[in-house]
């Protein structure tokens, strides 16, 4: 199984989660988007908790039309598989271009993560 987060991701989502731990950059750009090919969820992450390294925070949109701001636990989507048991992909071409409260109040008017 391919892993879900590149060296760079991971270098990137740990730098924000240390920026917000200290009061800073507390509306970050959003660094991946992952997402289930076969069940329309979508996590576009943004940083991650230092202590754990293993916990995001980001816009997660589960394909039921209530994206929301949230977390998960990264070792978490490496067990999910959608219906035609398809894992949990990093969309390779994702590039972020908002900050996370800008995806997230375009995927409120959307009902769903649109980019």
């Amino acid at each position: 199984m391919p892993r879900l987060l590149t060296d760079d991701d991971r270098t990137r989502l740990l730098a924000n989660g240390v920026a917000r731990a200290a009061g800073q950059g507390t509306d970050p750009v959003a660094v991946v988007r992952l997402f289930t090919p076969d069940a329309h969820a979508t996590w576009l992450l943004a940083w991650l908790d230092p202590a754990d390294g293993d916990t995001a925070h980001g816009v997660v949109d589960l394909g039921i039309g209530m994206p929301e701001l949230g977390t998960v636990r990264i070792s978490d989507l490496m067990s999910i598989v959608g219906p035609r048991q398809q894992p949990v992909m990093r969309d390779r071409y994702f590039q972020p271009v908002r900050r996370l409260s800008e995806y997230l109040r375009l995927a409120e008017d959307n009902g769903s993560v649109t980019d």
